[in-house]
């Protein structure tokens, strides 16, 4: 267990939070000459927040000050582990794209692999969890198997991805980037997230337009960015926004032509409109001014429902992603997109289902950030009632601060 004693109270974290999120998400899009006045406690939040934000080994390379308690020795030493990993993946995605020639299997790989593809990165700075793969629901079964001779096998499963991990899987570092951890592989068949109850989904923008055996690109870069934008908007809407996905937005949207941002803003059925893509562009804008033509952002403000506009854009970077200290009794209730489903979506955090309840069951028991806190292991009674009467910290950020204090001693 971690010192919890040498961490300061949720009182004290929480305008520390907000604060430290905010200068680095600024710093990491326009950086100063002047490293900020912090305190030692200040300083070892912000290792927490850059390595929940996926950023650490970006400010490596980008900022223009050195900061102090071993901050700029931390940023480095998270940058090399990124580089090393790097390799690790690169040799996995071209052993995933030679079997898959042999077998006369197409795939995509997603997000991260796909920006190093454009060099958009270069190795060592951006952290990839794991490999995101996309095949047709007919080659899931295949692809399956041909992870296995890779020494793969399936350890989870959710309503997004199915999860492989390898055989011989060691334990993961307890905090931020490590060479030594696990490579995992997320499968899956589909595009989509859940905003907040329904989903929507989007694999038909992304499915290869005519696929070849291998592992295939996006068909655009207009495809890339939706796909970045759903996800960004899914984890806003769940208080799971990194700084690293606004800054992938922000890369790709330098790279777009006048023709892409067309497909990404342009006319099209009412199941393709992207309702929900105005809010993570609108908080990229925030940080990273002028990447995206105007007009972009007026048409899809447009196209974002009112609840959405009135209330979801109104919130700060804290209150959508990691950095945000507090559980939520029903986070993401702006994005529902009827009475009905606002309804539906309270009553679905009110009495979980079984299949969400077996999900929590199974991450309390897996990740090392739910292992340590009682609130993983909470009845959903008493859940309630903590909603109730108190604010309760959420597990996976009072981890990750308590691992960074630990660290700097």
């Amino acid at each position: 267990m971690h010192p919890i004693a040498a961490v300061p109270s949720p009182a004290q974290l929480h305008p520390t939070l907000c604060k430290i999120t905010e200068r680095l998400a600024r710093e990491l899009a326009s950086p100063t000459q002047t490293a900020p006045d912090w305190s030692d406690d200040e300083w070892t939040v912000a290792r927490a927040v850059a390595a929940m934000h996926g950023i650490s080994p970006l400010l490596s390379r980008s900022l223009l000050w050195q900061g102090q308690g071993g901050w700029k020795t931390f940023l480095d030493e998270q940058r090399t582990h990124t580089r090393t990993r790097h390799g690790r993946i690169q040799e996995l995605l071209l052993s995933i794209d030679r079997k898959a020639r042999e077998r006369g299997l197409a795939a995509t790989a997603l997000k991260g692999a796909a920006l190093h593809q454009l060099g958009l990165y270069e190795a060592g700075d951006r952290p990839m969890a794991d490999v995101d793969l996309l095949v047709r629901p007919a080659d899931v079964e295949r692809t399956a198997a041909l992870l296995a001779t890779l020494g793969f096998r399936q350890s989870g499963q959710t309503w997004k991805e199915r999860i492989f991990t390898p055989v011989d899987d060691s334990a993961s570092a307890d905090f931020g980037e490590h060479a030594a951890n696990g490579l995992k592989i997320e499968l899956h068949e589909r595009i989509c997230e859940k905003l907040p109850l329904y989903l929507t989904d989007i694999s038909e923008c992304i499915f290869p337009h005519r696929p070849t055996a291998g592992l295939n690109d996006y068909p655009s870069k207009a495809a890339l960015m939706r796909h970045l934008l759903l996800h960004a908007a899914g984890a806003m809407a769940f208080q799971g926004l990194r700084i690293l996905q606004l800054h992938d937005i922000s890369l790709l949207a330098a790279l777009m032509t006048d023709a892409d941002w067309n497909e990404i803003g342009g006319p099209g059925p009412p199941h393709a409109r992207m309702w929900w893509a105005y809010p993570p562009l609108e908080m990229t804008s925030r940080y990273y001014r002028e990447v995206v033509p105007e007009h972009v952002i007026t048409a899809l403000k447009d196209d974002c429902r009112f609840l959405l506009r009135a209330l979801g854009t109104k919130k700060s970077l804290v209150d959508v992603s990691y950095s945000c200290l507090w559980v939520k009794a029903f986070p993401g209730i702006e994005w529902s997109r009827s009475i009905g489903e606002l309804l539906g979506f309270a009553a679905s955090r009110v009495r979980p289902n079984a299949l969400h309840l077996a999900h929590r069951k199974q991450t309390a028991t897996s990740q090392t950030w739910a292992k340590q806190d009682a609130w993983s292991r909470m009845s959903q009674g008493r859940r309630m009632l903590r909603w109730l009467t108190s604010r309760q910290t959420r597990p996976v950020t009072m981890h990750a601060i308590a691992a960074a204090f630990t660290q700097s001693k």
